[in-house]
């Protein structure tokens, strides 16, 4: 018992955090008012100005929504970052940036879904604050969640590396500070090994190199030229679908649940 609950109480407090992490680093743009922000807007039709009235109340609704996960987690508001997570993705290549740029965000949708997977059950009820104990790693539920936590990192590792691949300006500025005199090679060489991570992701993860990509994810994304800090929170969501599947791929949880699911299959015969 003490076993899965440790391995549960890993898994359930680094989804947690990683969605918070998410949607209070994003709402902070809200209220910085980025200017990139009136692209996405204008897929909706609205105009510059009127974008720029809006982002300060579209960040704080965000930020509550991260303080929610912290201080109220209801399922509710699990749900409703997933759709708003994909939605505010999916607005990147719908005013003309690369499709990868979506795919790259896979955690901002994909740790929520990950939580809700994590807490959900048949008697689901959507504004009840869940904790840990309504957190279910059965066998089934571990090998869904598993499955939802590779594709997630296998998109966003993905994506970056197709972001490289395509030259991403921030991502040259980032060589350059570094010393880089030939960004782009670097970026394609980045580019192609991040590509071949997220198929090794995929296939199999392997527990040990899962971590290599979490220290590499987390450095990757310290080096924006604009707004470091807020970049790297806005990230929690990638940082921590990475920490989750490495939690769950530890051979301790494999031998707890594997056990667990013989005994009590013996236990009924």
């Amino acid at each position: 018992m003490m076993l899965q609950l440790n391995h549960t109480k890993n898994i359930y407090y680094t989804l947690r955090v990683a969605c918070a992490m998410c949607f209070i680093g994003h709402g902070a743009f809200g209220i910085i008012t980025k200017e990139v922000w009136c692209n996405y807007f204008a897929v909706a039709g609205i105009g510059h100005d009127t974008a720029y009235t809006l982002m300060p109340f579209v960040g704080t609704m965000d930020i509550i929504m991260g303080l929610l996960i912290v201080f109220y987690p209801v399922r509710i508001v699990f749900a409703w970052l997933i759709v708003w997570g994909f939605i505010t993705a999916m607005m990147r290549p719908l005013s003309g940036e690369p499709f990868a740029e979506w795919i790259e965000r896979a955690g901002n949708y994909g740790a929520p879904l990950a939580l809700l997977l994590l807490t959900y059950t048949k008697e689901n009820k959507w504004l009840k604050p869940v904790s840990v104990q309504h957190a279910q790693l059965n066998e089934k539920n571990m090998q869904r969640l598993k499955l939802c936590l590779r594709i997630v990192v296998f998109l966003l590792l993905l994506g970056h590396g197709c972001l490289n691949i395509l030259e991403k300006k921030s991502l040259f500025d980032q060589y350059r500070s570094f010393g880089f005199s030939n960004p782009a090679n670097v970026a394609h060489i980045v580019g192609s090994l991040e590509i071949l991570a997220a198929v090794s992701v995929l296939i199999k993860p392997v527990h040990s190199i899962l971590m290599l990509f979490l220290i590499w994810k987390m450095a990757s994304e310290l080096f924006y030229p604009h707004w470091e800090l807020f970049e790297f929170i806005e990230r929690g969501g990638s940082y921590g679908t990475i920490l989750a599947l490495w939690f769950i791929t530890k051979p301790s949880a494999r031998y707890y649940f594997k056990t667990k699911q013989q005994y009590a299959t013996t236990s009924f015969v």
